[in-house]
């Protein structure tokens, strides 16, 4: 059983690194992961650490605004975590799912938590753009995009070919549909070798 640290480094947090660091040490974090704001949208090292997980695995964040985008994402999150038994530690929001480090947390609080997250990470998003506008040497927007989108199919064959099932890449990617991952898999000429797909993917109409 691991378990994973995940940082999201923006213009407003990256003073406070350190602690966070030492945060996540002192709960045993054996790896932790810190991700770029410039990377907010696809989340490439956030989606890496998913498809590494295992069962019983724990994951730690310093906050769950700073992991998920949204409610759309909590919801295929949590049900990972079900699926896979995760522990997940939210060090800001005093959430434990083991309820271990904050047993003082209520289901009040952890409603509230959620209900605030699309306004956190709204308002997190408005300012990483604003922070990021004031760059003068920004790299070249086609090409970054360019580079995550080879990322995140790069992610998706990795799983599929690690045995993860195809809902769960679905959940990870950030695809709005299972058809995207079907779409990756047969760009980069993947044999479905399990379930009911099986064998080459075939084009519409065969």
């Amino acid at each position: 059983m691991a378990t994973y640290g995940y940082i999201f480094i923006t213009t407003q947090n990256e003073r406070d690194i350190d602690e966070q660091r030492v945060q996540m040490l002192a709960l045993d974090c054996d790896k932790i992961i810190e991700e770029p704001s410039s990377q907010e949208k696809l989340r490439p090292e956030w989606r890496r650490m998913l498809s590494n997980l295992k069962k019983h695995d724990t994951i730690v964040v310093y906050k769950l605004s700073h992991a998920l985008r949204g409610i759309r994402e909590l919801g295929a999150f949590l049900d990972l975590v079900s699926r896979y038994q995760i522990r997940l530690i939210s060090i800001m929001d005093r959430i434990d799912t083991d309820n271990e480090v904050y047993d003082d947390t209520t289901v009040a609080d952890v409603l509230k938590v959620i209900g605030s997250l699309s306004s956190e990470v709204a308002t997190l998003r408005k300012q990483e753009i604003k922070a990021l506008k004031k760059v003068k040497t920004v790299k070249n927007p086609r090409l970054l995009k360019t580079e995550l989108k080879i990322d995140r199919e790069k992610t998706v064959v990795n799983m599929y070919n690690s045995g993860h099932s195809i809902d769960d890449i679905w959940e990870v990617s950030g695809y709005k549909s299972r058809t995207s991952v079907f779409r990756v898999l047969n760009r980069y000429g993947v044999q479905l070798n399990r379930g009911r797909h099986q064998g080459p993917i075939k084009k519409k109409g065969e």
